[in-house]
């Protein structure tokens, strides 16, 4: 047993995750990654966003394959323990283990880093195969190589955090193209490779045609079908552990319906949606739902992306949070390459990075978790322009509908027209709906807000839920051409107000007022008008 060759790590990290009350069996990985063992197709390369599991993966593949002398067996109750080939591979392998995010102390330099892998290696290799001549001064694919030479051992590779290079400030761009030439000659048609699984963000860098890793199959999440069940979580996966939480004795605070609000709505290929499991389990653990996203320097800030080129995403920035989905054409993007520029890049790397998420050729913000970032962005950058202006009077405007200052709500819209801005046209209800809803910005500060949520006997607007039971309850209509009283005499007649009332036999779950709000914008004469009417249910 070394650091890297066999090493206990995942072994018993794994053991810890799986001993967990929110543990969800994803063994069937496992399965079917064997077939592609010993073949041309023995290079696999899966990218998710951060939080999503890749490393409990990669550590679930050490555990499993990998030689040990633990005997609890850990996989014996997992779904993979079912297939036929179990027996035959359980610890049956000599393992390779990297993780490419680790460095050693005081790191300062790529010589440093690689140096502590490449030795490493090699002395885990001259502990174990004392009589295969190895040299500690050749290369560790040379040493490699004689081993599979003399005694037909091949290896199972397992590299976690792939592109943790291409995050540290002290690796320079020349240096990442030589870190790919280590991972080339360590790998590439290398006859001891028996297998290659690789993870990380980031999708491997294509230089040109003849890329250095062109031996592997990429499969992200945006784009590739195949292993799409294996990160993330599914809704029947979260139903589960949801009844686990309700089992665990302590009063629930939140409902189901809440925590997919907060943390569904990610997209696989293949249409499924996914919830990010990090988010999930550590809401369920702390009882408590809120942001769980964690910054780890400028790769995963949103204003990083959108900085270089702010006129071509601010609109649809405006457009995003109020829900909708915005047409882009969504393709890898260059791992070495930071510069990122046209509007197709920004949302590349986004979606990537898990910022957002993509379905039919469109990217949207997929959860409450994730418009929590985009409202801090567009409430804290005055660089975003008139955007920025609106979203700073949202507060002046929730506090006048609340107070029924029509004249005010009319003003803050009319100023929003002023600014000139393309998406002001207001030549459909969803340009209104898009300045409306960043109008109401800090108001996701006191309200969960739906748009076309259903409601009555149709589908609303705007409908405000806040967070506390006893704050008034916000109907919101649109109407463009027409009057602020046909879109309350919409609410009334759809009895929009139903939405706010428990069922048959229920305490109310909101004890405030219910405000029907009508907003109206005529085109030929562009002003605005606003109505406030208190409902009775």
């Amino acid at each position: 047993m070394g650091m890297f060759l066999n090493s206990k790590a995942p072994y018993e990290i794994y053991s810890v995750i799986r001993k967990s009350p929110y543990f969800v069996d994803k063994s069937l990985l496992l399965a079917e990654l064997i077939p592609s063992f010993d073949s041309i197709n023995c290079y696999c390369c899966i990218t998710r966003p951060r939080r999503f599991g890749k490393t409990v993966m990669a550590n679930m593949i050490g555990a499993f394959f990998g030689r040990t002398d633990r005997k609890d067996r850990i996989f014996d109750n997992l779904a993979v323990s079912e297939k036929e080939e179990y027996e035959a591979h359980l610890n049956r392998h000599d393992i390779i283990y990297i993780d490419f995010s680790r460095a050693p102390k005081g790191c300062k330099s790529y010589a440093q880093y690689i140096k502590r892998i490449e030795d490493g290696m090699m002395e885990d290799l001259m502990a174990v195969y004392t009589d295969c001549g190895i040299n500690r001064d050749e290369a560790v694919w040379d040493a490699l190589q004689k081993i599979y030479e003399q005694t037909d051992n091949k290896f199972l590779f397992v590299l976690d955090e792939w592109d943790a290079v291409f995050h540290m400030p002290f690796i320079s761009a020349q240096e990442q193209k030589e870190y790919l030439l280590f991972l080339k000659w360590l790998l590439k048609d290398q006859s001891y490779v028996e297998f290659a699984y690789m993870t990380g963000v980031l999708p491997i860098t294509k230089y040109s045609s003849g890329s250095e890793l062109n031996m592997f199959v990429e499969y992200d999440m945006a784009t590739s079908e195949r292993f799409s069940g294996y990160f993330g979580f599914s809704d029947a996966e979260v139903d589960r552990l949801y009844e686990i939480y309700q089992r665990e004795g302590t009063i629930s605070k939140f409902s189901r319906e809440e925590l997919r609000i907060w943390y569904d709505g990610y997209y696989t290929a293949t249409g499924i949606k996914l919830y990010n499991p990090r988010s999930v389990v550590l809401a369920l653990t702390d009882n408590q739902l809120r942001n769980y996203w964690t910054s780890s320097g400028p790769y995963d800030e949103l204003f990083y992306y959108v900085r270089n080129n702010i006129e071509a995403v601010r609109d649809d920035l405006v457009f995003m949070v109020s829900g909708e989905r915005i047409a882009a054409d969504i393709g890898q993007f260059a791992a070495v390459s930071m510069e990122i520029k046209s509007r197709e890049q920004i949302y590349s790397a986004m979606v990537v990075y898990g910022l957002l998420t993509y379905k039919d050729g469109k990217v949207l913000i997929p959860n409450k978790e994730l418009m929590a970032q985009f409202n801090e962005l567009l409430m804290s950058r005055d660089s975003l322009g008139y955007v920025y202006n609106l979203a700073r009077k949202s507060e002046q405007m929730l506090r006048a509908t609340l107070a029924g200052d029509t004249g005010v709500m009319e003003e803050i819209l009319q100023s929003a027209h002023d600014t000139e801005a393309p998406i002001l046209a207001y030549n459909s209800e969803a340009e209104l709906s898009a300045v409306v809803n960043l109008c109401y910005l800090s108001a996701r500060n006191q309200y969960r807000i739906e748009r076309e949520d259903r409601a009555g006997k149709g589908f609303v607007d705007f409908i405000f839920y806040p967070e506390r039971k006893n704050e008034d309850c916000i109907i919101l209509e649109l109407k463009v051409d027409s009057t602020p009283e046909k879109a309350i005499a919409q609410i009334k007649e759809k009895n929009y107000a139903l939405r706010f009332k428990g069922r048959l036999g229920e305490v109310p779950r909101y004890t405030g007022r219910i405000l029907a709000v009508g907003i109206s914008y005529r085109k030929q004469t562009k002003k605005h008008c606003c109505k406030v009417e208190i409902l009775e249910l």
